[in-house]
């Protein structure tokens, strides 16, 4: 009897103990594609007024006529665009500029189309006069919410004129291989007023991200560094290529050094004709950001991508015909005060990442 239940006993045990474990005897790994994307949705308002805010354009007494109908198809469409993007898998990570509140955002991942998705958000309490923010969506299966802030861009005395702008939001999580990923999104000042006199407000706020990233990489024995958003510049602007130091990767990876920050898109952007997120004057160009640090960059890592990855969502649907300037424009929700419809005036721009744990 009791050889019997000795043999009953490791017929049983053997399977909670290697269960992990491959026939060789090591651990056994499995790898996700972890997608990320960032979006201006341009003017994400809801039909109420936000006390101390200048959303007046956005009611439905407005000379826009901006209504809960019209406000249901926004969110309905920003959904859509989403899993269009996610494919068959929504994005483990989606950065959001121009949501108006905390109000939208629950909309959007409740009581819009997407609300199957689960997704989970954090996002900025800015004093941006009109009251827009900046956003993370993110899956709680894939990325486990450590901390969040709200990081302010004070001005300063000597940029009295200029109105207060978004925050930056800092978002750190844990991945499923149990590293952490540092997620940065920005909105930059507007070209508002012209795009040379309004780039001192623009490096003012891309010297407050770097140095957050800096801090980042002071305290972490590890970085991993992701930086989304829309900096209404272009990747060869001061705020990017000198201020943040984001240039494309190397050629040759063994090069990527990784205390430095690299820009997943610069190269197409450099490269391609009529590449880009945003149209302007007919001419396409790059304002919607994907940066990463070097040590994302390294294949032998755990978590890496490459700009190959990387790239600007061109769905047709997000399109419409270009009547003044030719070609294909972005199908956004209001053409000057005409409302269309559509999506927004912005392309989402994504990467893919491998994630192996």
């Amino acid at each position: 009897m009791i050889s019997k239940y000795i043999i009953m006993k490791w017929r049983i045990i053997p399977y909670f103990l290697l269960l992990p474990l491959s026939v060789q005897g090591q651990i056994k790994k499995d790898t996700v594609i972890f997608r990320v994307m960032s979006y201006n949705v341009e003017n994400l308002f809801d039909c109420q007024h936000d006390t101390l805010k200048n959303d007046y354009e956005f009611l439905p007494n407005s000379l826009r006529h901006w209504n809960y109908t019209k406000y249901k198809k926004k969110l309905d469409n920003i959904a859509r665009v989403i899993t269009a993007v996610g494919g068959w898998n929504p994005p483990a990570l989606v950065a959001l500029c121009e949501v108006e509140n905390d109000s939208v955002l629950r909309d959007l991942t409740r009581y819009s189309i997407l609300r199957e998705a689960g997704y989970r958000y954090v996002m900025t309490q800015s004093p941006d006069l009109r009251g827009i923010d900046v956003a993370l969506l993110y899956q709680r299966g894939l990325f486990k919410l450590l901390l969040h802030q709200s990081i302010p861009v004070t001005l300063g005395n000597h940029f009295k004129k200029y109105r207060p702008t978004r925050d930056i939001l800092h978002v750190e999580g844990l991945l499923l291989n149990q590293d952490t990923l540092d997620v940065f999104i920005a909105h930059l000042p507007s070209r508002s007023g012209g795009a040379k006199e309004s780039e001192p407000y623009r490096l003012l706020a891309a010297k407050r991200l770097k140095s957050a990233v800096d801090s980042v990489y002071a305290t972490r024995l590890h970085p991993q560094i992701l930086i989304m958003g829309d900096f209404n510049d272009y990747p060869q602007n001061k705020s990017i290529c000198q201020i943040l130091q984001a240039t494309a990767p190397p050629s040759d990876s063994s090069k990527t050094e990784p205390n430095k920050l690299y820009h997943l898109l610069a190269r197409k952007a450099a490269t391609q004709h009529k590449f880009g997120s945003y149209k302007f004057h007919g001419e396409w160009g790059l304002l919607d950001h994907l940066i990463v640090s070097g040590t994302l960059l390294h294949f032998t890592s755990s978590f890496y991508t490459n700009e190959n990855k990387a790239n600007v969502f061109r769905a047709p649907f997000l399109l419409v015909e270009d009547h003044k300037y030719g070609g294909v424009e972005p199908f956004r929700t209001y053409l000057g005060p005409r409302y269309q419809g559509g999506y927004s005036d912005h392309l989402p721009v994504y990467a893919d990442f491998i994630l192996i744990y």
